[in-house]
């Protein structure tokens, strides 16, 4: 049965749509304002500068960072994660990762691994995609400058035991060595509560265009102030300060920040965090564990598919049928019920061995908090049917 509407179900990838509330401010800012940000001291400029300096004191009050300053702005998650692995990683240095990783971070990692004086661990996850705690902290040497963990998979949505693991970093500090601890929290933040101090995470990287409601072309980098003085800039350009040096500055953010910032985005993103910030958390919290259950239930009640990994508090649930490539699946999911979701790897290359669905990877549905009820029996009654037909 054809559906009527567009159902989309890729909020993992980005999420759609986005508050008119956020088009609006990206259009006020840019028939109005259109100034650059650090680059002038008359009034458009001025607004600008306000702008980042009130989406920087949002983002640090969403995640509890103590200082606005720790914040860096880039234009997606991923630089913000190269960000941090190139200013913090020095040659000699051990780093230590997880096969639950996006390719953000095993990419760049392994690249350093290749080039450069730099050996790379990667811990094992289990069939449902994650990680241990105490295997992760077993693979910490002396030597291990770098430890680097997804918050939540990008595949199956599984959350990874983020604050036990920051915790015991903290515990094994020393005054003559400590590891940086590294999250990705692409698809967490927005979505799920997350405290930088009270996990022990010194480093913090996340898109603005997923759970944290902004467009596309909006991250940010979260700098614990024990890393400021030793994360190193890895691009190098005009800050609109200290012109007069040929270095780049040495404080946060305008060491990681050269070029000019994209404040049209920003303006829009800054308006999603607000509405973050205002939002009644445990009301939210339990209307997106609501469509987790409620695809979780109705997909792993199809006994012709295979879903991987188990249910959790995020709405991701990655399948595949028997015998049949998730690409059909995704694209007669499309063509006939105006479903749109994701197949593939999801651009995590190492996950899909231990949870049983390489070398093919997954049909990934990714809902949030305002999928409904009828998009959510729809997708389950459209996979039954195909299922179905297939077998």
């Amino acid at each position: 049965m054809m559906s009527r509407g567009r159902i989309y179900l890729d909020h993992a990838a980005t999420s759609w749509p986005k508050h008119s509330d956020v088009l609006d401010a990206m259009d006020r800012y840019a028939r109005d304002c259109g100034a650059a940000s650090g680059r002038g001291q008359y009034q458009s400029a001025n607004r600008a500068d306000a702008i980042l300096r009130s989406a920087r004191l949002g983002i640090s009050r969403l995640i509890g960072s103590p200082a606005a300053e720790g914040i860096a702005f880039f234009s997606n998650g991923t630089q913000a994660i190269n960000a941090a692995i190139a200013g913090i990683v020095r040659d000699g240095d051990h780093v230590v990762t997880t096969a639950a990783e996006h390719n953000s971070v095993l990419r760049p990692l392994s690249h350093l691994a290749a080039t450069r004086d730099v050996t790379l661990k990667i811990v094992d996850c289990d069939r449902d995609g994650v990680v241990r705690a105490d295997d992760v902290l077993d693979a910490v040497t002396d030597a291990t400058r770098l430890v680097a963990v997804t918050s939540a998979s990008n595949v199956t949505g599984a959350e990874q035991p983020i604050q036990a693991i920051g915790c015991g970093l903290k515990k094994r500090r020393s005054a003559t060595h400590s590891a940086a601890f590294l999250c990705d929290a692409a698809q967490s933040f927005g979505y799920l509560p997350i405290d930088v101090q009270a996990c022990g995470i010194d480093l913090l990287a996340a898109p603005g265009h997923k759970g944290g409601g902004g467009p596309q072309g909006t991250g940010f980098l979260y700098v614990s102030p024990a890393w400021h003085d030793q994360i190193n800039a890895s691009v190098f350009g005009g800050t609109g300060s200290q012109s007069e040096s040929l270095e780049m500055p040495t404080s946060m953010p305008a060491k990681l920040e050269p070029g000019n910032l994209n404040v049209a985005a920003i303006a829009g993103w800054d308006v999603a965090i607000k509405q973050i910030a205002a939002r009644d958390e445990a009301v939210y919290s339990e209307t997106l564990q609501t469509v987790a259950r409620q695809l979780n239930e109705g997909l792993r009640a199809i006994e012709s598919i295979r879903v991987f990994g188990k249910p959790g508090r995020l709405p991701i649930v990655s399948l595949a049928i028997d015998g049949f490539a998730v690409t059909d699946l995704s694209a007669i999911l499309d063509a006939q019920f105006s479903i749109e979701t994701r197949a593939g790897l999801h651009c995590a290359a190492l996950i899909h061995d231990p949870i049983g669905s390489a070398p093919g990877g997954t049909l990934r549905i990714s809902g949030s908090a305002a999928t409904t009820r009828e998009e959510v029996d729809a997708v389950i009654e459209a996979i039954r049917q195909i299922a179905d037909a297939v077998g």
